[in-house]
């Protein structure tokens, strides 16, 4: 039974990557005839889907991109128990993160994360969401708020390893795990504003 149960899980953890390697922000550009990779940033995210394609545009791919990660999450959440939750909901960030149906491309993942996340704490989504919407208001950047919201997603890992809030050791791990990916992801964003603030 455990042999089926195991391999059960990693099929999830398989078609939670291919959910997250399907990029709505590249479908929505090719049939609207537009190509993200050759305008804006460049990249296939729902902010350059913004900026490329329109607001309405942008907003349809955020909540697509949210649920690539929620959806999976959710559900192996909800038969496997929370642990198999986080494997299925980095698999789902990764798979957008390095698309093979875009030859290993992907968006920052930022949309993603908090799907995953909120598919299995949705109180940890709740206050990345909040310190996300803040930061952008406040800095008018959305880079800056997704890189505020992996800050906050360490923070809230810190706290659950001090035994602050409720989770466990996996739980912290996880939290870290996916909060440097987002990280990771936006080094140039941080290197440009680093230069562009000692430049001035």
């Amino acid at each position: 039974m455990k042999g089926a149960t195991h391999a059960v899980l990693a099929g999830a953890v398989v078609v939670a990557f291919v959910i997250g390697s399907v990029n709505p922000a590249t479908i929505a550009a090719r049939l609207l005839g537009k190509d993200l990779a050759a305008s804006g940033s460049g990249n296939p995210g729902a902010t350059n889907a913004g900026r490329v394609l329109g607001r309405k545009w942008g907003v349809l791919v955020g909540i697509l991109d949210v649920l690539k990660g929620l959806v999976p999450t959710f559900f192996a959440g909800q038969w496997f128990g929370a642990h198999a939750a986080y494997a299925v909901g980095l698999a789902a960030i990764l798979g957008h993160i390095w698309s093979p149906f875009l030859r290993g491309r992907g968006g920052k993942g930022v949309a993603t994360t908090l799907g995953a996340v909120l598919g299995v704490h949705p109180w940890v989504a709740g206050i990345v969401l909040a310190v996300f919407v803040v930061a952008v208001v406040l800095t008018r950047w959305v880079a800056a708020g997704s890189i505020f919201a992996a800050l906050a997603l360490l923070v809230t890992a810190a706290v659950v390893l001090a035994g602050r809030a409720p989770g466990d050791v996996w739980t912290g791990l996880w939290l870290i795990g996916v909060a440097l990916v987002v990280l990771w992801r936006h080094q140039k964003n941080v290197v440009g504003w680093w230069r562009q603030r000692h430049l001035h």
